[in-house]
């Protein structure tokens, strides 16, 4: 008898500690395997979340459809005169660098001005960009939820024209990957070249 009590105990212990090693992998693993490639130690957290939103193509998309592969995730809107276009063309350029050794990386461009960017703005703005840019509008309420669950600061600056008029808003762009989530936030003063460098250690890693 107490030869199989002590079995039972073993088959426990080992259960244990394989559920143990699985909710590491699963829950830690990914800040500290990451740790080496991220900015100042920033690697996953409470940042991005579900989302339902519509394309430049007029269709209703979620974020399991659009962050299926590792992304670049970037707030903007497409009357931006200066950050936004430079943004999204940096990174476009490291979308680019990264395809031409053989990384799949998909640049995402989400609006915060959704009454001006209608499905026609954003198929513009695609198309001047680069092919594989995904872009997304919705309803004020819609925009309002993924930007709050991304942490993006965004306001319509004072104004009395509700046609030309500027948008405050943060301009990181997020680096998403697939069962990871959210893993590093790239600056505006980064090169193509740095975050081709960043994203490839961080899919190299995952």
């Amino acid at each position: 008898m107490p030869s199989k009590k002590f079995a039972a105990l073993s088959v426990a212990l080992v259960l244990a500690l394989l559920i143990g090693t699985f909710l590491y992998t699963q829950i830690m693993a990914p800040a500290n395997r990451f740790e080496a490639c991220v900015s100042g130690g920033v690697a996953g957290g409470s940042i991005g979340g579900p989302f339902e939103l519509v394309d430049q193509k007029g269709q209703t998309v979620t974020d399991l459809d659009v962050l299926d592969e590792p992304a670049l995730v970037y707030f903007g809107y497409t009357f931006c005169p200066d950050v936004c276009p430079m943004d999204v063309g940096r990174n476009s350029v490291a979308v680019d660098i990264l395809a031409d050794i053989g990384l799949t990386v998909r640049p995402v461009f989400i609006t915060i001005d959704p009454k001006r960017d209608t499905t026609e703005y954003l198929a513009d703005f695609v198309a001047n960009n680069h092919p594989n840019l995904v872009g997304l509008t919705g309803t004020l309420e819609q925009i309002s939820k993924v930007a709050r669950s991304y942490k993006v600061y965004y306001q319509k600056q004072p104004g009395d024209d509700d046609e030309y008029y500027l948008m405050d808003h943060s301009s990181f762009t997020y680096l998403m990957m697939p069962e990871f989530g959210f893993v590093d936030f790239l600056r505006s003063d980064l090169s193509p070249q740095t975050v081709a460098d960043r994203v490839t250690c961080v899919i190299n890693a995952a």
